[in-house]
């Protein structure tokens, strides 16, 4: 770095500085403050679209809670037309358990299928393995339920996948290993109160 013997050298220094470089100087200020503006411009545009998402996502899944399966179509849409976003994720869950109850257990488990693809989150994905264990055992499949499962690492729900890994080998017919996951469903923190019975049962 140069030293300077006086105050007027520093500002002819500075001058000249200006002279070479003040044009780069301003053209850098023009496109930061282009950047700022448009960053927030990009941000005003996400958070408008986030909020039409929500208040589309509120209509249809009124109209769901209201109409049931006859919804469908109109919840189906809104999940095409928003796949990108956590909405059309929740509104497949939505979907889905009005298909459980109209019997359609294909139907739902698509849907489940494509959530658990379409989400990073992982709180709603334990909710998707979860649901997916419950419509597989239910048609059988016992060991993909199992994985469904498996895939839940969450310890928030140790005491919920516990049981139900007992209710599904309990369907399989090993009841030693169904024994053993109640069990381990007591020691864990969200036990349900039928827990109890069940080791009871078993114990008979």
């Amino acid at each position: 770095m140069e030293l300077y013997d006086s105050e007027e050298q520093q500002v002819e220094a500075i001058k000249d500085w200006w002279k070479e470089n003040g044009k780069a100087v301003i053209f850098g200020a023009v496109i930061g403050l282009g950047g700022l503006f448009g960053w927030r411009y990009y941000q005003d545009s996400v958070t408008a679209a986030q909020e039409a998402a929500s208040e589309s996502y509120t209509k249809a899944v009124q109209q769901l809670a209201t109409q049931g399966a006859a919804a469908e179509g109109t919840i189906q849409g809104f999940i095409d037309a928003n796949k990108e976003t956590q909405y059309a994720v929740l509104a497949a869950l939505q979907l889905a358990k009005v298909q459980v109850e109209a019997g359609n257990i294909d139907e739902a488990l698509a849907q489940l299928e494509w959530a658990k693809t379409a989400t990073k989150d992982e709180a709603v994905s334990a909710v998707i393995n979860y649901r997916l264990a419950r419509l597989k055992a239910e048609q059988g499949e016992f060991d993909a339920a199992i994985a469904e499962l498996n895939a839940i690492t969450d310890e928030s729900w140790a005491g919920r996948v516990a049981e139900q890994r007992g209710d599904i080998l309990l369907r399989k017919g090993d009841t030693q290993a169904a024994y053993a996951a109640y069990t381990e469903a007591q020691q864990a923190g969200d036990a349900s109160q039928t827990l109890q019975m069940k080791l009871d049962d078993l114990a008979k």
